[in-house]
């Protein structure tokens, strides 16, 4: 299917994006399975796998993330034991766990098999420029 006058939609970067996105969510969906954690929650904890006392704005940031939310994903990890919160006065640092770290190379496989699935769908080259071009968007209309 490409953009033609059947649908009034396709030059629009809202609908457009929206549908990368759930395609996207539904394809990760599937390769993170492996890890039985929604892709959200397994790069929460590659993020924090790879940077021990992380700050949960940090997190923010690296994530494109409300702070909001990784407060929600935490939580959410902390309960279920992959990840521990330490205050320090007004801050806090997050750490992984035993449990984390032993899913570390799942999670990293899983990101892996989704990478290679979009690339053998559109290609090495166009993957890279999609993925350069969709992010450095994001970053401008944040500002």
């Amino acid at each position: 299917m490409s953009c033609d006058n059947e649908s009034k939609y396709c030059t629009c970067l809202y609908y457009s994006a929206g549908a990368l996105a759930r395609v996207m969510t539904k394809i990760a969906a599937e390769e993170f399975s492996i890890t039985q954690l929604a892709p959200s929650y397994a790069f929460l904890l590659m993020t924090v796998n790879a940077r021990p006392g992380i700050q949960p704005k940090a997190i923010s940031e690296r994530m494109m993330l409300a702070p909001s939310t990784v407060t929600r994903l935490i939580e959410k990890m902390e309960t279920r034991g992959y990840l521990t919160r330490k205050s320090l006065g007004k801050y806090t640092e997050v750490y992984s766990t035993e449990k984390s770290r032993a899913l570390d190379s799942k999670i990293h496989l899983a990101w892996q098999k989704l990478y290679q699935r979009y690339v053998s769908i559109l290609g090495e080259a166009e993957s890279k420029k999609l993925t350069v071009d969709i992010y450095e968007a994001a970053v401008k209309l944040q500002e």
